[in-house]
């Protein structure tokens, strides 16, 4: 039997797992049908796993296992070069499945259907204070915005079109499935996503270069544990002062 949990943490990529890992030392290490999870200092850490179908799947499982009240989504995207700066913290407010194509009715309702927007009301006022400091430890940058999610990386012709169409700065591929799940529960979710690389007209900066991406996923997801332990007593108690 699964323990219950106030909060879990639920981390899609491999490299995203990986660094969690070897960051906390987990004592043991449980499984899943999506892969592995592990308690710490009362928390649940879940590895989902990656795309848009496992990050359904394992969101559903880990509502129904753990019986949370608040699911918090940590890791990482690709940003528009130009309109955001490797290494910022987005604190995701709206996601958005970019990659549906509708031919048969209304493309922008099928759009709209998977769009969720994440109530962010119950977050304490101690919190967005310091997202409005725009720090995470007077580095990273905390920045509140929409998130779009595809079952693709980011290609470099699409970003004229993302940012006029829905002014986006960042890309993923689970988010949208988390949030939306989520929110079909009316469980609380926070998503926060660090930008490990930068994708331009000319191209992705980690597109043929894994150790980049796996070396910024690490320091992203360091300066992403930092900030959930420095926001958990505020998570915890709904401290608003």
């Amino acid at each position: 039997m699964c323990p219950t949990t106030e909060i879990v943490i639920l981390i899609s990529a491999n490299a995203e797992w990986q660094a969690v890992k070897t960051l906390l030392q987990p004592e043991e290490l449980e499984k899943s049908p999506f892969g592995e999870f592990f308690l710490y200092q009362g928390v649940i850490y879940f590895h989902g796993g990656w795309g848009k179908i496992a990050a359904a799947a394992s969101t559903q499982y880990a509502l129904d296992q753990f019986v949370p009240n608040l699911l918090v989504n940590l890791g990482t995207c690709g940003g528009f070069s130009g309109y955001i700066e490797r290494g910022t913290i987005l604190l995701v407010t709206k996601t958005l499945v970019y990659d549906i194509l509708e031919q048969m009715s209304d493309p922008q309702e099928a759009i709209e259907h998977y769009s969720t927007t994440l109530d962010l009301s119950w977050l304490p006022d101690s919190v967005w204070r310091m997202v409005n400091h725009h720090s995470v430890h007077g580095s990273s940058a905390v920045v509140p915005g929409l998130l779009l999610s595809a079952d693709r990386d980011i290609v470099s012709e699409d970003i004229p079109v993302l940012v006029k169409k829905y002014n986006a700065i960042a890309a993923d591929w689970e988010s949208g499935a988390i949030a939306w799940v989520t929110k079909r529960n009316q469980v609380r979710c926070m998503i926060l996503r660090g930008v490990t690389d930068l994708v331009g007209l000319s191209g992705g900066e980690a597109y043929g270069n894994p150790p980049l991406f796996h070396e910024n996923t690490r320091k992203v997801m360091k300066t992403l544990l930092n900030l959930f332990e420095l926001w958990l007593p505020y998570l915890v108690k709904g401290d608003s002062r």
